[in-house]
């Protein structure tokens, strides 16, 4: 190594993270418009997008999924073209979500009968978006469309279940948000029906061998079953009276109320021609094998109310016959003293 040769000191510098943030600050500083114009974004299209379309649907979602459980409905002072209907129901929801719902006006209609015509308008009062929410009304309802409603008692009457649904637009406010969302409440209840009533009994019966003053011959208690949700105040119902396809004669009940629950108690009387039974008295299989019960047969005819005919009543009950054993031979047997034989009695 010569004198002109120089060792060389290497130095390695030390850098920190200091200029890197400084750098960044430098950036945020030096393009502060640029992140403002994006915060304005936000605020301005990707918040109210939220407001607007992610809430709603949010909160229809919920209100979807919530579950409408009937626990009753009872119609009563039924007139021609009005009756007060009371619902008690409740509503069932996973919760989440603090929010009202604005009272609104509902429609109800058979869900499997195309088209969906409403048979009542019925006005819900507010709820809350609650897990758990009792919702009854009651109100005097008017009937707008009578064919409608007939149809509606006409498969509660046949059918042993029936789905109805309940629908109504509504508006819900979200707690936290100043403004009120447009909804869609419906609703598909499945419920039971009164499957022909089927079940009915006639027991306690006598005859008279006279007619009273009312020209009735024959009494006795029905115990009428009510498998549905549904009580019904009929009013003063009349039917036909058939015995094996021959009609003979009328059926009365007066003041009728078919409570849904446990079968409803109700005295009858008829006025009932007297040389078709005592015929059907003496064939077989009715003097031996059923020792003198009958299948008698009854069929609507009129039910009024308040002096007014009940037609979406009338023409439900109308539709269908239902069958009703009674013990004839030993109601005469009892009441006249009288038992036919097989041939009849003799001449």
């Amino acid at each position: 190594m010569g004198e002109n040769d120089k060792p060389v000191i290497s130095q390695a510098e030390n850098v920190s993270e200091k200029p890197r943030k400084r750098g960044c600050v430098g950036h945020c500083v030096k393009f502060w418009w640029a992140y403002l114009i994006l915060l304005i974004v936000v605020i301005v299209v990707v918040v109210p997008v939220l407001i607007l379309v992610a809430v709603p649907k949010i909160a229809q979602s919920k209100l979807d999924h919530a579950e409408l459980i009937l626990e009753g409905i009872s119609v009563s002072n039924t007139q021609s073209n009005v009756m007060t209907m009371s619902i008690n129901s409740v509503i069932k929801s996973s919760g989440g979500v603090s929010a009202n719902i604005e009272p609104f006006e509902g429609v109800m209609y058979l869900e499997d009968r195309l088209p969906h015509t409403p048979f009542a308008k019925i006005n819900f009062p507010a709820t809350t978006a609650a897990k758990l929410q009792t919702v009854n009304v009651t109100q005097e309802l008017e009937i707008h469309d009578i064919d409608a409603l007939t149809t509606f008692n006409q498969w509660l009457l046949a059918n042993e279940t029936l789905r109805v649904t309940v629908e109504g637009e509504t508006r819900i406010r979200v707690k936290g948000i100043a403004r009120n969302y447009p909804v869609t409440f419906k609703k598909t209840i499945e419920m039971p029906g009164l499957n022909h009533l089927d079940g009915t009994i006639v027991n306690n019966t006598d005859i008279f061998l006279s007619p009273d003053e009312n020209g009735n011959n024959f009494v006795g208690d029905t115990y009428i079953p009510n498998r549905s949700l549904v009580s019904f105040e009929l009013g003063n119902v009349t039917f036909f009276n058939y015995l094996l396809g021959d009609e003979v004669g009328e059926v009365f009940i007066d003041n009728l109320v078919v409570v849904a629950g446990a079968p409803n108690k109700n005295r009858m009387r008829a006025t009932i021609q007297n040389d078709p039974v005592l015929h059907a008295l003496g064939e077989k299989p009715y003097c031996d094998e059923t020792n003198g019960v009958l299948p008698f047969q009854i069929r609507g005819k009129s039910v009024k109310n308040h002096g007014e005919e009940l037609e979406y009543f009338t023409n439900a009950l109308n539709k269908y016959n239902q069958t009703i054993p009674i013990d004839i031979g030993g109601t005469l047997k009892k009441s006249v003293g009288i038992t036919i034989p097989c041939g009849g009695l003799p001449h």
